[in-house]
């Protein structure tokens, strides 16, 4: 009797227990940082976009470059959230043909808004994600403007600056590292359409071809 006494309180405590650990769970989730803000740091790789005109072709885009980042985000519901971000990309402009290329200094700045939707809840300590969204790009060329310019046939690098529309897809995965503390690794594909202002067809030379930018990043995300 003493045996099956003690076997009903080890059940009835198991029950207790296992009734209260979802309203746990639940409450850690409730309790779980809504807010997050944070830096970012990687590179960029664009593609080239083709350039034909009656002096040849070559292909035209903007060099591979660092890219640095920040954002402020939140969890609105338990799987999906939303990002505000920038990022800072420079990135040296270029034409080339035939094995000679010209460039000039530029750089360009992403302004976006993108949805994450996350494989785990809030609160859970690994997170991968998935994320869309949409903003502008600015690109810009600082180089100095020279009268002859190599491949000038072709496009012409200039001092300007042009503002793109941007659309952004990507995925990526969340470490919680503290209580408070984010780890961050993503990729992303920056596209818009070619800025030719910033890298002007040559009369008579026509640019076709999207530009895209697939930026890998890593940072971290303070919680609050």
């Amino acid at each position: 009797m003493r045996t099956f006494s003690r076997h009903a309180s080890i059940l009835a405590t198991l029950a207790i227990l296992g009734t209260g650990s979802p309203a746990c769970w639940a409450q850690n989730s409730e309790a779980a940082p809504k807010w997050e803000i944070g830096v970012l740091g990687g590179g960029g790789f664009y593609n080239s976009a083709s350039v034909t005109s009656p002096a040849g072709s070559g292909d035209v885009g903007i060099k591979n470059g660092v890219a640095v980042g920040a954002f402020l985000g939140s969890d609105m519901y338990k799987h999906l959230g939303g990002e505000l971000r920038y990022e800072f990309m420079p990135g040296d402009l270029r034409v080339s043909s035939n094995g000679t290329e010209a460039t000039f200094t530029g750089l360009a700045h992403a302004f976006h808004y993108d949805f994450l939707f996350h494989f785990a809840p809030k609160g859970a300590r690994i997170r991968p994600f998935v994320s869309a969204g949409g903003g502008v790009k600015l690109y810009q060329g600082t180089g100095r403007a020279t009268i002859t310019q190599p491949l000038s046939g072709l496009a012409l690098l200039t001092n300007t600056h042009e503002i793109k529309g941007l659309g952004v897809v990507g995925g990526g995965i969340k470490a919680q590292v503290t209580s408070h503390v984010m780890l961050r690794i993503e990729v992303q594909d920056f596209l818009t359409p070619f800025p030719r202002q910033v890298i002007a067809p040559a009369p008579g030379a026509k640019i076709s071809g999207i530009l895209n930018d697939i930026v890998v990043m890593a940072g971290l995300g303070l919680a609050f």
